[in-house]
């Protein structure tokens, strides 16, 4: 079967499912969270930024899709806020597992937090939430990224340090 052809811009619907998932992540993380504290809550955005902000000044800037609509719609994000990089820096790089651990982070420490509270009292919404939270982390993140995303991706034709890593098991 042939793969579709490869996006110079993605459209906005693809943009907004994206972003939405990561959005319901964050949403149901927060709610988690904020069963201990608004300080855990201030603390899970505080890292989410961190997060935002690496991506866009050290990735994003070096991406293909810089200055242009990625499936994420961070390629013009960045733009707006920093200096073109180099594009063969981003082809060249390489990325470990150890490397995305934060990214899983993101939604694990609710899940974590979420077992705690279930630990201390069980409730039927905590439960659904964090069954809810880890498909979304992985079923979520799998579909958006390998149907709306890396599929139409030019850069991962260029070159993409995660498309080498997570289909390194496939060619294996």
């Amino acid at each position: 079967m042939q793969e579709p052809g490869c996006k110079e811009n993605y459209p906005t619907a693809i943009v907004i499912g994206s972003n939405l998932l990561s959005l319901l992540i964050y949403g149901i993380g927060a709610f988690i969270l904020f069963r201990f504290g608004i300080i855990w809550v201030i603390g899970y955005v505080f890292f989410i930024l961190i997060l935002e902000f690496r991506l866009l000044s050290g990735h994003c800037v070096d991406c293909f899709y810089y200055g242009k609509t990625c499936a994420f719609g961070k390629g013009r994000l960045s733009s707006m806020f920093f200096q073109k990089g180099n594009p063969e820096k981003f082809s060249q790089m390489t990325l470990t597992w150890k490397d995305i651990i934060p990214d899983f982070l993101m939604f694990m420490i609710p899940v974590l937090a979420g077992i705690l509270l279930l630990i201390q009292e069980f409730t039927w919404i905590v439960f659904i939430l964090i069954i809810t939270l880890f498909l979304l982390g992985f079923l979520g993140n799998a579909l958006v990224r390998g149907q709306l995303a890396c599929r139409y991706c030019k850069q991962r034709e260029i070159g993409c340090p995660a498309e080498r890593l997570f289909n390194k098991t496939k060619k294996s």
